[in-house]
């Protein structure tokens, strides 16, 4: 039996159901607001975790093309204090696969691979019915039903409040996110600084992090606590009164950790907002979310991986529950149950999560250095 199925939103779990899905066979739609697959930045790379990321890309039947396209050396991991002073540096095996980098363009590409989605389909809600399906409500006015209507539409959910009146919250972290281009030849003795993985920089209540991309392409984070108007004064589109800003909040570090910011071209405003940990919902027939529209947590390195992994296994189990033989065609049965195995995960991740960003972001550094003793391999 093979049910309508729309996933709505074009990222790492969005794109992995629905590769997982066509893997097996069956039919899938994939709505997505962006006009087009480079309609604007991807963002910075990822690492996929053994047991998570590269799981599910396993299931999908990618992980081969996968580890062509990783950057196992990407998992290097430097550590400076404020004054410049290297307290780690770790560096991975030769064969050390544990959670190589990719970039977010490249994982996209290659998710994508030969599904049909249709770009430029902003959803602006979705409303379930008795027994007769889902309607999708798009934003120019159109409506379309589906028999199983999947969120995996990122932190502001357009899915979510069919499920959920929860919304995320703002953490009391923010970050502003500049880039470096070509930093092996416009800004060697920072090339060198990054290496070829990541630096990070940890004093009181902020950190600078730089990670490096693919293609010469750097990425630097800024994060500290502040009121989320902290920039209320300031025009956000004016990169010299941000780095100026920038600057005078990291007064007194080494200068060649605040060239990182000194020679960044523009900066995005990203304040970190999460779900409550442990976040659920009463199941509603025909609609269910993955990733951040179900589980929003901070940015350290996991969400992707989840969404991905959730999104496989939900594949998985709707080509196996809805096919042939003894008891085929309980779509919903096969959510609900995906749901609590979701649930379950998410909550104990979003625990670890949630502590480890109080304590990258602390009155007391020594507390990043420590979590960064524990999480690092051996």
């Amino acid at each position: 039996m093979r049910h309508r199925i729309a996933v709505v939103g074009g990222g790492p779990g969005g794109l992995t159901l629905a590769r997982v899905l066509h893997r097996h066979g069956h039919p899938v739609t994939v709505l997505e607001r962006d006009p087009a697959p480079d309609a604007r930045p991807p963002g910075g790379t990822l690492d996929l975790h053994e047991g998570l990321g590269q799981r599910a890309l396993e299931k999908a039947g990618l992980l081969a093309e996968f580890e062509a396209l990783s950057r196992p050396e990407g998992q290097a991991m430097r550590i400076l204090d404020t004054a410049g002073n290297v307290l780690r540096d770790w560096r991975p095996r030769p064969d050390d696969r544990a959670n190589p980098e990719i970039d977010r363009g490249q994982l996209r590409d290659l998710l994508l691979g030969p599904l049909d989605v249709r770009w430029g389909q902003g959803v602006a809600h979705v409303a379930p019915g008795a027994g007769e399906g889902v309607r999708v409500h798009f934003a120019d006015g159109r409506q379309e039903t589906f028999d199983l209507v999947v969120g995996a539409d990122g932190a502001w959910s357009r899915i979510r409040p069919a499920v959920s009146a929860v919304t995320p919250h703002y953490t009391g972290i923010t970050v502003v996110e500049t880039s470096l281009d070509d930093v092996d030849t416009r800004h060697p003795d920072l090339g060198r600084l990054i290496g070829d993985g990541s630096v990070a920089v940890y004093g009181v209540n902020r950190s600078l992090v730089a990670q490096r991309n693919s293609g010469g392409h750097v990425k630097v984070y800024a994060r500290f606590r502040a009121p989320l108007d902290w920039h209320a004064h300031l025009d956000l589109a004016d990169a010299d009164a941000v780095r100026a800003s920038l600057l005078a909040l990291f007064d007194g570090w080494a200068a060649p950790v605040l060239d990182l910011l000194r020679h960044g071209a523009a900066f995005a405003h990203r304040p970190l907002h999460v779900l409550p940990v442990g976040h659920t919902w009463t199941h509603v027939v025909g609609v269910t979310l993955l990733g951040d529209a179900a589980h929003l947590m901070p940015p350290l390195g996991v969400g992707a991986n989840l969404a991905m992994l959730e999104g496989a296994e939900l594949a998985e189990a709707i080509a196996a529950g809805t096919g042939s033989g003894p008891g085929a065609g309980d779509l919903d049965g096969v959510v609900r149950a995906f749901e609590e195995r979701m649930w379950a995960r998410a909550a104990k991740w979003a625990e670890i999560t949630t502590a480890g960003l109080d304590r990258l972001v602390s009155p007391n550094p020594a507390e990043a250095l420590a979590q960064f003793e524990e999480v690092q391999p051996s």
